[in-house]
């Protein structure tokens, strides 16, 4: 007996009534508000019961309420209700768009319900692999695995071109990806799996269009190399097939493309621009956009002059499961406003960067998952005090938040935030140097992050004053090496820094020269690393050649090297030393007028940088630290001045010992009294609960 609807309609209607006043007091707001559903339209009012259709729409509603009732005392907040809102062009928010100190404007996600921006489209149509000159390319074992989809007969158009991307260019939106499952598949490549080729051989320098690194002989740079496999000769009717590689040093990636095959020298030819540091025999990189190579679930092709995508579904594809990227331009971008608040968004499937907030400042991205995307999740540029707060940041193409913030010539803090955020898998396509935080200019705090499985590093940061607290770092430098978890490099006047009570462990990277946990390259300078606990890594607090560096009251267990310092600057990298030949250093002193207040009063000892021999490192202290197992330090025979007292250094691991659960202290704790050594608040490292993110860590 088939159900039948008992219900007339007139109980029908007070029950939806109930349904929706219950709904509307759940997300009923505290101030002034306005409302936004997918099924809404832009004609009504915009209430709880008539809500608009876009946040174009909502955004004008609120100008004009400002603009003829003022600010309401507790501000404005519009609702958005659960649903997903393509996006094609960006939400851009002016000074107009402003709230103020304790009366902020809102966009706030209405609680329990799940609202999505995403720049791309849904891809609803597929067929089983019919398309005879893909079924002549393709393995013909694999042709019942793949599928086919006309995105021209579904009006998506717009797919974009790779580009030659990677370390020393900058961020650009690269061509359409594609979601399945709500996760990124693989452009085919070969090979498979995470692995790699290797360069065969690269021609001699009487053929060279031009040299390398004199100073190592690596990075021979002629535009072809030699390859070993013979794989590609497959790839010949292929006019756009791109290698990623890294080509000369494991900390530099690029993507190249392939102008021609020559199948009988074994030959790729590449067109410009080729990698930064020329091609090295040995190398590793792999092929992909190559249709020949669609041979392993979750592997995908497009066809940019058909217009058909070619993807072997790693599951069974349902509705909703399957998208392309499309849009290229910024999804958010806070323009000089201030006090807005974007709260409990998900921003996905764009080719580009989702969030940009442009001067401005009391600007917050709270509660927010920013994923799936091509290039990078939130950049703050100019104003102060804006951040980002309780986040999800992953599968990220590029970077993070990137943050710059305040004023090097005058020391003016920034005040911008990075807080209580999750970041992980990213540097996903570019692979070097795009991190899950970078800090620039002046006084910017990034705190209790748990940052975790990335190729390269976690965070970058230069410039003076910033605080870099409570994170938990982990599995990150996965495919690369001569890399630290926090890097900052080659400038003298970068100081003020202080790296304190974070946790890093299980970093040890696959090549050389391994993974530091705390890097401060060439040079870095005036950096505190305070209260830190470092767990299983390769080096865990690395001072190059720097000056007035001070690494105390750590904990060390089981790393490659507790501390290590070299004086660089007097044996392979002289040549920084060399105010004619090589100026950066002096210049970037110059340039902030270092022997002036601000700095001469806030970094006194940078004041005699110079005087005496400044390639020797002075005035570095490691002081009051336990470390256990590994080996203690690594000092370079070349360094004439260190200060490293009251350290407890045991060779092997004291049983008891369990750094997960904060135990890490001597039995007899009487030696943390007489080293001076004080308890580090470990139990609140990493994520907290808020108002945000309702779990820790």
């Amino acid at each position: 007996m088939k159900n039948r609807n008992l219900l007339g309609r007139s109980s029908r209607n007070r029950l939806w009534s109930a349904l929706l006043l219950f709904t509307v007091v759940a997300c009923s707001p505290e101030q002034a508000g306005f409302y936004v559903a997918t099924d809404g339209n832009d004609d009504q009012p915009g209430t709880a019961e008539a809500p608009f259709r876009t946040v174009e729409k909502a955004q004008l509603a609120v100008r004009a309420f400002k603009q003829k009732n003022g600010l309401p005392r507790n501000g404005i907040t519009v609702y958005l209700r659960g649903g997903v809102y393509p996006l094609r062009q960006t939400l851009h928010f002016t000074g107009e768009d402003s709230g103020k100190e304790g009366a902020p404007v809102v966009y706030r996600a209405c609680p329990d319900e799940h609202v999505s921006f995403i720049g791309g489209e849904e891809v609803k149509q597929f067929t089983p692999l019919n398309d005879p000159e893909a079924q002549s390319r393709i393995k013909k074992e694999f042709h019942g695995r793949i599928v086919q989809a006309s995105l021209k007969d579904q009006g998506i158009a717009g797919y974009g071109e790779l580009t030659a991307s990677g370390f020393g260019r900058a961020t650009q939106p690269s061509g359409m990806e594609l979601f399945f499952n709500g996760e990124p598949m693989t452009l085919a490549r070969y090979p498979n799996n995470n692995e790699w080729m290797h360069i065969a051989s690269v021609p001699q320098a009487g053929d060279s269009l031009f040299g390398g690194d004199e100073r190592t002989g690596k990075g021979v740079h002629y535009g072809r190399f030699a390859y070993g496999e013979d794989r590609p000769s497959a790839w010949l009717e292929n006019d756009d097939v791109w290698l990623q590689g890294y080509w000369t040093w494991d900390w530099a990636d690029s993507y190249v493309k392939v102008d021609r095959i020559d199948a009988a020298k074994k030959e790729f030819v590449l067109k410009p621009p080729h990698g930064v540091y020329g091609y090295t025999s040995g190398q590793r990189y792999y092929a992909l956009n190559i249709l020949e190579e669609l041979d392993s679930p979750g592997e995908w092709y497009v066809d940019r002059k058909k217009g058909v995508l070619y993807f072997w579904p790693p599951a069974q594809v349902n509705p909703g499961s399957t998208f392309v990227s499309l849009m290229t331009d910024w999804m958010l971008h806070l323009d000089h406003a201030e006090h807005v608040r974007i709260e409990g968004f998900t921003f996905e499937y764009t080719r580009g960067s989702a969030i940009r907030v442009e001067e401005g400042s009391h600007n917050t991205i709270g509660g927010c998952t920013v994923r799936n995307i091509g290039n990078n999740a939130v950049a703050i540029s100019g104003g102060h005090h804006n951040g980002v707060s309780g986040c999800d940041l992953y599968n990220l193409g590029d970077g993070g938040i990137h943050m710059q913030g305040g004023d090097r010539l005058t020391l003016a803090p920034g005040h911008h935030f990075a807080v209580n955020n999750h970041i992980h898998h990213f540097s996903r396509i570019n692979r070097t140097y795009r991190p899950a935080v970078m800090l620039h200019g002046v006084g910017n705090v990034m705190s209790h992050n748990y940052i975790h499985d990335a190729p390269h590093m976690a965070v970058a940061f230069d410039g003076n004053d910033h605080l870099l607290e409570y994170n938990r770092v982990h599995d990150i430098a996965q495919e690369t090496g001569d890399v630290g978890a926090f890097y900052i490099g080659r400038d003298w006047s970068m100081r003020g820094n202080v790296i304190r009570y974070n946790y890093f462990h299980h970093q040890t990277g696959p090549e050389l020269y391994g993974v530091n946990a705390i890097y401060l390259d060439d040079f870095a300078s005036g950096t505190t690393i305070f209260g830190n606990v470092f767990h299983r890594i390769g080096i865990a607090a690395f001072v190059g050649g720097g000056h007035d560096n001070r690494v105390e009251n750590n904990v060390f267990v089981d790393c490659g090297s507790s501390i290590h310092v070299d004086a660089r600057g007097v044996n392979w990298a002289k040549y920084y030393m060399d105010r004619k030949t090589y100026p950066e250093m002096y210049d970037k002193l110059d340039a902030v007028n270092y022997t002036q207040p601000p700095y001469s009063v806030r970094y006194p000892e940078l004041v005699k940088i110079l005087d005496g021999d400044p390639a020797q490192p002075k005035g570095n202290v490691f002081r009051s630290n336990l470390s256990y197992g590994g080996k203690w330090r690594d000092v370079g025979e070349d360094v004439d001045e260190i200060t490293i007292e009251d350290n407890y250094v045991l060779r092997e691991i004291p049983s008891g010992i369990d750094v997960a659960r904060g135990k890490f202290y001597p039995e007899n704790e009487t030696v943390l009294e007489e080293i001076r050594f004080q308890r580090i608040p470990f139990d609140s490292i990493g994520l907290y609960k808020d108002k945000y993110r309702n779990g820790g860590n």
